[in-house]
Parts: C-alpha cells; structure tokens; sequence
C-alpha cells in the first residue's frame, strides 16, 4: 500500500527533525522532504507532489495564510497548520482554516520536543484525516451584527418554539467553519444554541469570540452555570465536557472534567445524551462534519426521546464520518446541505406546535 507522503513546512529546524521523526514512525506514511521556508516548499512541491504539507503559520520570506492562500486557489492539497498556542496564534489558525486548511495541530509554548512527542498519535490521525479529507474553496462572506438580511434569516415565525426550544449542535474536523455557516445565518431571537466541537482548551475561547463578533446572537465559551436564553450560544471549553441541565424551568449549562468518552473530552456524545434527558423532544439535533463515532449514540438517544435530528450531507462535509455514523445508528431525521441548514432547522422550529413541559 502507498505510503502517505507529507512535505513539512516550518521555519525551525527543530520542529521539522520532530514532526519528520513522528511521521515516520508511522507505517503508512513517509516525511518526502522538509522546507523551512514557503519559496522553498513552493518548489518541492512542485518535484514531490506530496499528498498532505504541514505548514507553520509564522514563516520567513512568506506569510504562512499567503502561502495557504494561493496554494488553495492555485494547487489545492491538504494543509495540517502548526500552531502556536497563544491569543494570535488561534486567531490565524481560523483564519487558516478558513482559507481551506483541514486541521492544526497546537505547537506547545514550552519543552516543544517532548509536547510534540506526546501528541504524536493526534498528529498522525490528523495527517491521515487531512489526506482523505474533502478540499473546500474558500468563498468570503460578509457577516457581522450588521448582516444583510440576504444574509441572516428571518426570525422564527413560532414565538413559542424560539423561547422554549433547543439546539444542540456537535462536530468534528472541518466544524470550526461548518458551525460559522451555520450560525452567522440565524437570526437574534434563535433558540438556545451548546455546541461541542473538538478542539484545545487555548483555542476555544478564541473560537467562541471569532463567533460572537461574526454572528447576530450571541456566543460564548461556556463557564458552567450559565442560563440557556434565546439569541444565545455557548461552545464547550477544550478542558471539559459540556453538558444541559435543568434548574426548575430553566435550562442550563454544566461543565464537566469527567473521563473522555469516545477519546474526546469535550465529547459530543456526553452533551448529546444530557439534551436526549433533559429536553427530549424540546430538542433540534445537529450534526456536523467530523471523523469518527462521537455524537451517533448519543444522537440515537436524542432521537428516541422525541428531538427532530439533522446531519450534513456526504458533498459539503470536510470529513464525512460523524454525520455518517449517526444517520447510520437511525438517529437523523433529515439529511441536508451545509448551506441549507440553518434554513432547514428554523423552517422546523416554524412548524412545532405549543412545546411539552416533560423533562
């Protein structure tokens, strides 16, 4: 069987001799040449045809996102970024996955030999998702809290289905942008929206932030304790589970450092099970792009306690794995687009008569 080939991209020769190391220790992959720089990896990309790059996102005599930028648009191949865990080092990283890059891998702040080593089964995982991964091109969209209408959707026409009900949504690789798509089209009355996505806990503040200045509701990263409103949105912290509970009427959030749950901590799996209990048929299920079985049971449960499930479509995921594995288990109601989704969920909300009280 053909080896993966990755070319790395990264300006320290350090982290080039790590990544190289970890790459091939692998059985079916092979490091087919290093760059420290992107004029360098230009050419060698151009000898070596390698199936996936690592690309670091601060370089010499290029920009890292203007590399990925005309790389996408004139050779599109998958990009795992490698990213520095700080404030800026996340905000590039989603401009990067904007641009088109699968995935990224979070460089360590300090003792980057021994963090890397650690990580050195994720980083093959991801090497190996990126090279089955659907390559998306890049299509700006302006949004923002002063969206066009064109843009976000008319608020929900059942006034009783916006304040009462639920949306839970989970993804995977490729759902930072696939969770943008479908947000920045809702409008400010939308129902209460927690939302799990695999991602470290240095990133998803920044994420939740990208969000909130993108969208028309509101988003956050989710302290634990919080009041599930409508026009509002929480995403799991990278550090714990995140979970619906109910306090009397209310609907809240709860955090949760229990152990992972099919190998993720946040778990989609654990805040689709907490929603299947706490507001069964209250609840809309979405389901994202992704790699594996995370969310499918728990998805499964949401279904059996009345929630209307929906999944993205094989042709707009990144990684068809999650959405699959839950239309598999009998849990999804309704398969659509990624473009077509927020419509379709707020289409549903329109059509629901006066909500159950039942926990």
């Amino acid at each position: 069987m053909k080896k993966i080939s990755v070319l790395v991209i990264d300006d320290s020769a350090l982290i080039r001799k790590l990544l190289s190391e970890i790459i091939n220790s692998q059985s079916d992959m092979e490091t087919i040449g290093a760059a420290s720089d992107p004029l360098i990896a230009r050419e060698m990309i151009r000898e070596l045809n390698p199936d996936v790059l690592t690309l670091d996102v601060e370089m010499p005599k290029m920009d890292g996102l203007d590399f990925l930028e005309r790389l996408m648009r004139l050779r599109p191949t998958p990009v795992v970024m490698v990213s520095t865990l700080t404030e800026k080092g996340s905000d590039v990283t989603f401009r990067a996955l904007e641009l088109g890059a699968v995935d990224f891998i979070a460089k360590p702040k300090i003792d980057i030999a021994s963090g890397l080593k650690q990580y050195g089964d994720e980083i093959a995982r991801k090497i190996r998702i990126a090279q089955a991964a659907r390559l998306k091109k890049h299509t700006p969209i302006v949004v923002g809290k002063s969206a066009s209408a064109d843009v976000v959707l008319p608020s929900v026409s059942n006034r009783i289905a916006s304040t009462e009900k639920l949306i839970i949504v989970g993804a995977s690789t490729g759902g930072t942008e696939a969770i943008k798509d479908f947000l920045i089209k809702l409008p400010p009355d939308s129902p209460g929206i927690l939302i799990t996505q695999h991602m470290p806990e240095a990133f998803t503040k920044s994420f939740a932030n990208r969000l909130n200045n993108l969208c028309r509701i509101s988003v956050h990263e989710a302290q634990g304790g919080e009041r599930v409103l409508p026009g509002h949105a929480f995403v799991a912290p990278g550090h714990s589970h995140l979970l619906l509970k109910r306090s009397g009427a209310n609907y809240m959030t709860e955090l949760s450092q229990g152990e992972l749950v099919s190998r993720h901590r946040p778990s989609v799996d654990v805040l689709f099970r907490s929603a299947a209990n706490c507001a069964g048929k209250n609840a809309i299920g979405v389901i994202l792009t992704g790699m594996g079985r995370d969310g499918a049971a728990g998805m499964r449960e949401m279904h059996d306690a009345g929630a209307y499930n929906f999944a993205q479509d094989e042709a707009s995921c990144v990684v068809f794995g999650m959405p699959k594995e839950a239309i598999a288990a009998g849990a999804v109601d309704e398969v659509v687009p990624l473009k077509d989704m927020a419509k379709c969920v707020l289409s549903k909300l329109s059509t629901m008569g006066k909500i159950s009280n039942r926990v």
